[in-house]
């Protein structure tokens, strides 16, 4: 038994709270240093850890065809307090996996605070943690604090990069008229805690989305401080009116498109564009508009959303808003086990890093944990394989779009979701049972499935070659 080592972690949100267990599950202590409720944020509403503040859903939950559904897949296998928290507290959410935000934070909260090996300390930290500390993970998320920020820059002698991330409205269930909308899923599919009736449908005709998407375009913003004048959009989380003004199909299109369902109060129409709210907690009283971020001032939010069929009298549990993320330049800044090169006793974990999403936050978390525990145990932890969902975002974070395309024009690393793209392609392409080379959906569907039994294929390897030690005793 190697003796046990104290690492810090600076952040208790998702990527942070996934980092303790792995480390206290590995036998070693963990010291969580979190500054709620000392020092609110724009985006907070709670004390607790592992808070969800946009979306609650982790999306698909298809190991076979979904990136994120694998990702998933190798996070349980690992042995993830976020993804266990997450099946414990689902709620209906057609082929994703969404869950009950109070019920969620709530169980990691209490699972950390209950671990012996776990020590949770409310304090804000504004400067580079002293090195006194030894190991240490930061994993502050898209608010890190102004002042850490800072000392990371006068550290790394770069510019923190930033984006704008922005928060869907969620809806009263019961000031939602259902002579109007109705409940299904697209394509009638079901997910984890799902029936295929999961989201409320609320549908326009042509005249009222053309007049929708008139007001989005001409409805009164946020305005932008000098130093977020310049500051760009993630393309995975862009405000509903950003859209819109992209082009009046584009809603339609996105968020907004109405293939999959059918009204039953007038079966033989079809919507031109049908909003989708989900279930945003277990007892099913709140939903979100699902893909509705938005920047709108609050009374425009609710003036032009209760234009939407079912929606007339709608009551809002909360309104949309807007806050400013930041993430380091993490192909340059950090080596391959997310040490920063300028002070390898530093990690960093989470959306800084540039990743984006929930699971993949709480992935590298995962991740900088067992790369600390095996550095403190002095023992060497093998590359994850790049085949792997874990594997690919790692290798994303770590040795990604590092180099213009164009000489003079900004670097190209951006935060990325997890997806197939960041997969080696395979050796060779799927075919049928006959031989024959396979094309369109067919073809689609094949390749993630090898893909993804490929995945699980090297993770159970890389997993036999770096055994965890509890269950190795």
């Amino acid at each position: 038994m190697t003796e046990a080592s104290t690492i810090h972690i600076v952040g208790g949100g998702l990527a942070g709270s996934e980092a303790a267990w792995q480390i206290a599950e590995a036998g070693h202590r963990a010291v969580i240093h979190e500054m709620r409720p000392l020092r609110r944020t724009e985006a907070h509403q709670t004390e607790g850890l592992a808070e969800l503040v946009c979306s609650n859903s982790f999306r698909s939950d298809d190991p076979n065809g979904n990136a994120v559904g694998l990702l998933h897949q190798e996070m349980r296998t690992l042995g993830s307090l976020i993804m266990r928290a997450g099946d414990a507290h689902q709620v209906p959410a057609g082929g994703a996996l969404a869950v009950d935000r109070d019920g969620f934070s709530e169980a990691v909260t209490a699972a950390l605070g209950a671990h012996p090996n776990v020590e949770i300390r409310r304090e804000a930290i504004d400067d580079l943690p002293p090195e006194s500390w030894g190991p240490t993970i930061v994993a502050t998320g898209p608010l890190t604090a102004p002042g850490l920020a800072e000392a990371i820059r006068g550290l790394t002698g770069a510019e923190s990069l930033a984006f704008f991330d922005a928060i869907a409205p969620i809806v009263h269930r019961d000031s939602i008229d259902m002579g109007k909308a109705w409940f299904q899923s697209r394509y009638d599919k079901a997910g984890p805690g799902g029936t295929g009736a999961d989201y409320i449908n609320c549908p326009l005709d042509r005249e009222q989305y053309d007049a929708f998407i008139a007001a989005l375009i001409a409805g009164e913003k946020t305005g932008f401080k000098e130093w977020e004048a310049s500051t760009p959009y993630f393309d995975g989380c862009l405000p509903i009116e950003v859209m819109a003004e992209r082009g009046p199909e584009t809603l339609r299109h996105g968020p907004m498109k109405p293939v999959g369902l059918t009204n039953p109060h007038n079966p033989t129409v079809k919507a031109c564009a049908i909003v989708q709210l989900r279930q945003d907690n277990a007892l099913g009283t709140l939903y979100n508009m699902v893909g509705f971020q938005t920047k709108l001032r609050h009374a425009e939010q609710v003036r032009i959303f209760r234009t939407i069929p079912g929606l007339e009298n709608a009551e809002f549990a909360r309104l949309g808003g807007l806050h400013r993320n930041t993430y380091l330049d993490s192909p340059r800044l950090l080596d391959a086990t997310l040490r920063l090169r300028a002070r390898p006793a530093l990690r960093f974990a989470g959306q800084i890093t540039g990743c984006e999403g929930y699971v993949e936050s709480a992935a590298v978390g995962l991740m900088a944990g067992r790369f600390a525990v095996a550095e403190a145990e002095g023992r060497p932890l093998a590359p994850l394989p790049q085949t792997t969902a874990l594997g690919a975002l790692i290798a994303h974070i770590t040795g990604g779009h590092v180099e213009a395309a164009d000489e003079g024009a900004p670097r190209s690393f951006q935060p990325m979701n997890v997806n197939f793209g960041l997969f080696p392609p395979l050796d060779r392409m799927p075919r049928n049972e006959t031989g024959r080379r396979l094309r369109g959906p067919e073809k689609a569907a094949l390749k993630k499935r090898a893909l993804t039994d490929r995945a699980r294929a090297d993770l159970a390897a890389w997993i036999g070659g770096d055994a965890p030690r509890a269950a190795a005793e």
